[in-house]
């Protein structure tokens, strides 16, 4: 192990953005977290680093004590003293990390960007995010802190499969196009209309925009009663800057609210009874069940954005719970017609190539039904 830890090892870029006396860490923040606990665990007396604040949501509670006891049980695992020394002085004196600083918080997300582009492969909505924070330059440093935290609030996993499970395949699905992998090669399709444009269509759609968020934002709805404006859609453009960060949580929220059918939780799926059966184990698992499923919740997740208002009434959610029915008997009539249901057959079934008819679909619905609910 000692002849090991003769060479220095540089550990990496750590890019910090200067916001008067404090430090905000734009990338790196993984790497100083794992060294500060593996010190820590190698016998560190006090590491002020450990005592900041970090985001409160669920990935930090859960993954920062669970990382730390792993990094202490494998430090337990060294026998010999002098080697656990040799490392935590190894770590403190021979391991380099290049520190980059910066007052310009969009100059700092252009250097993260630029470094990762030929470093690790990031996730396409990581991208995404140096793309439209590079676009929000009328922000002050404050409400651009406050659009980053809270983005960086949402579960990247989920967050990841929202653009590439969901939001791209939409894209393409409603266009009459199949659609395969988001990548950085077509997240393009999520860049937007920029300030600079100035073609009719996208006058028009920042035109919409800014006319749903004037009026949800002043006594208008308040007064008159009316429901608030939806300022996206899905298979329209996004406007970039703030609003993409918008458009991200709008759906996010959404989504999770499909998933979720808790009968005192959210505004659209509660306690319904199809959707409380297939979240059963049995119809979770496997290939086929996931894909099918997916089918079902972005079908649905297309009519609340067309057709339900932000506070659904009654009658909106007798309607949408009548689509459920129909979205479900759709999307599951692909996995009563194939054993093996997999993305080729799943893309040629949504583009038509092998569909049954309206009728087929009633006729085989009251079976479906009986089957799934156990009837």
């Amino acid at each position: 192990m000692r002849e090991s830890l003769l060479l220095e090892t540089r550990v990496g870029t750590l890019i910090l953005h200067q916001d008067g006396e404090a430090c905000n860490i734009v990338d790196g923040q993984q790497r100083i977290i794992t060294f500060s606990l593996l010190l820590k665990a190698l016998g560190a007396e006090a590491i002020k680093f450990l005592e900041l604040p970090l985001a409160n949501n669920p990935f930090n509670i859960r993954n920062i004590p669970n990382n730390y006891r792993l990094l202490e049980r494998r430090v337990n695992n060294i026998i010999d003293d002098r080697d656990r020394r040799e490392l935590f002085d190894y770590i403190e004196n021979n391991c380099e990390l290049i520190v980059v600083i910066t007052e310009d918080l969009f100059e700092a997300f252009q250097f993260f960007d630029s470094q990762n582009a030929r470093g690790k492969k990031l996730y396409p909505h990581d991208l995404l995010k140096a793309y439209h924070l590079r676009e929000m330059n009328d922000l002050d440093a404050i409400e651009t802190e406050k659009v980053v935290k809270g983005w960086e609030d949402l579960d990247q996993k989920e967050l990841s499969a929202l653009f590439s499970d969901y939001l791209y395949r939409m894209k393409e699905w409603t266009k009459g196009n199949k659609a395969w992998e988001l990548t950085e090669h077509n997240i393009h399709k999520f860049k937007g209309i920029t300030r600079k444009d100035n073609f009719p269509y996208a006058m028009f759609c920042k035109g919409a925009f800014a006319y749903a968020d004037s009026v949800n934002q002043s006594a208008m709805p308040f007064v008159s009663g009316i429901r608030n404006l939806k300022p996206f859609q899905l298979d329209t453009p996004i406007v970039a800057g703030k609003q993409f960060f918008d458009y991200a949580k709008h759906y996010f929220e959404i989504l999770k609210d499909i998933q979720n059918n808790d009968k005192y939780e959210g505004y659209y799926i509660n306690d319904n009874d199809i959707m409380k059966t297939l979240n059963l184990r049995t119809y979770k698992n496997g290939v086929g069940n996931r894909i099918t499923r997916l089918l079902l919740d972005t079908s649905i997740l297309l009519y609340i954005d067309r057709f339900c208002p932000e506070r659904p009434t009654k009658t909106d959610l007798e309607m949408l719970y009548q689509f459920v029915m129909f979205a479900f008997v759709w999307a599951y009539s692909l996995r009563a017609q194939y054993y093996n249901v997999g993305w080729l057959a799943a893309q040629n079934f949504i583009m038509g190539n092998d569909v049954w008819n309206f009728e087929d679909i009633e006729a085989h619905q009251e079976k479906m039904l009986e089957v799934l609910l156990g009837g």
